[in-house]
């Protein structure tokens, strides 16, 4: 058995939203390494915990932690569509396991999974098509979300199902850091922007090219230091990848996600993605972290970060 994690900011505006060649160049040569890192591991699976924006989970039924049996990507911002590798009888199986560790996770046969899912295989890999694939929705957009303990527990629940699983299993997650994406409110939403958060499946390609419209234009006030987006919060985003580092995953409990929603934007709360999986990957002992990147990107309303880490192979 040998486990390892990467772990990366997504963001539709990359390559898209307003920064410099530069800042481009350095996402595109630390996505470079992540891929090397991911292909001289050859893991036999992965497992991805990653969040969805109202493109996949609606509040017609609204789970806070969905492992995929099956999954479809939706190929929202212009990526890729088409059913992922899940292997189904490993998906049903962890089920099994987490089931017995107190966790009543949902299932799908086939979870619609969009960028947040996809977007850092086809950066990484060229194509989410090339690794087998169980993804596992972590509800971080649409309160109420699951608390920082609770994605922390579980992840260690899947990082002990791994570790006697004989396989090269690689971790992953996908989302934040600090951003503050144009997402609405149920509570205070009209009535048609309440329906679309309820059930907005199958938009027509007007809906989507408005949707696309608004963020990118509030990147360009973004980068211009103007709202409506919170500004990007590079010391609280420091400060979570300072605890994932640390192997004490324990301590993200403290964070409260109504105070990380106000401190560190709207979207901030995907960091329950990286907990889970850094908490998987904690469940088997200590690890060693062999790839970070940062860089605050305010044109792409993101904090945007990269991790990889390894444990030793302890079959042996």
């Amino acid at each position: 058995m040998s486990v390892a994690i990467v772990c990366a900011s997504h963001t539709p505006l990359m390559y898209r939203g307003p920064a410099s060649n530069e800042t481009e160049q350095r996402v595109r040569t630390a996505f470079e390494r992540l891929g090397a890192f991911v292909k001289a591991f050859q893991p036999d699976y992965v497992i991805q915990f990653a969040p969805d924006h109202f493109n996949g989970f609606f509040y017609d039924l609204m789970p806070s932690f969905c492992v995929g049996a099956g999954a479809v990507s939706l190929g929202d911002w212009g990526g890729g569509t088409g059913p992922l590798d899940v292997p189904e009888q490993t998906a049903l199986a962890l089920v099994d396991h987490v089931r017995a560790d107190d966790f009543d996770v949902a299932v799908s046969y086939r979870m619609p999974v969009d960028h947040g899912f996809v977007q850092m295989w086809e950066a990484v890999l060229g194509d989410f098509r090339s690794v087998p694939i169980l993804p596992i929705f972590v509800n971080a957009a649409a309160p109420p979300i699951p608390t920082y303990r609770r994605a922390r527990q579980l992840g260690e629940s899947v990082g002990r199902f791994a570790t006697k699983s004989g396989k090269r299993v690689l971790f992953a997650a996908s989302g934040g850091l600090s951003h503050d994406p144009p997402l609405p409110s149920i509570r205070d939403a009209p009535p048609e922007v309440r329906e679309r958060l309820i059930n907005g499946r199958n938009p027509s390609s007007e809906a989507k090219q408005a949707r696309e419209k608004r963020v990118l234009e509030a990147a360009v006030l973004a980068e211009a230091g103007n709202g409506p987006c919170k500004p990007l919060n590079p010391k609280w985003d420091e400060e979570v990848m300072k605890i994932l580092r640390s192997g004490q995953i324990w301590r993200a409990d403290a964070l409260d996600t109504d105070q990380v929603r106000e401190t560190a934007g709207r979207g901030a709360n995907e960091v329950l993605a990286w907990v889970s999986a850094f908490a998987a990957l904690g469940a088997g002992g200590h690890f060693t972290m062999e790839q970070e990147f940062y860089e605050a990107i305010p044109g792409w309303i993101t904090g945007m970060a990269m991790m990889a880490a390894r444990q030793a192979d302890t079959s042996h």
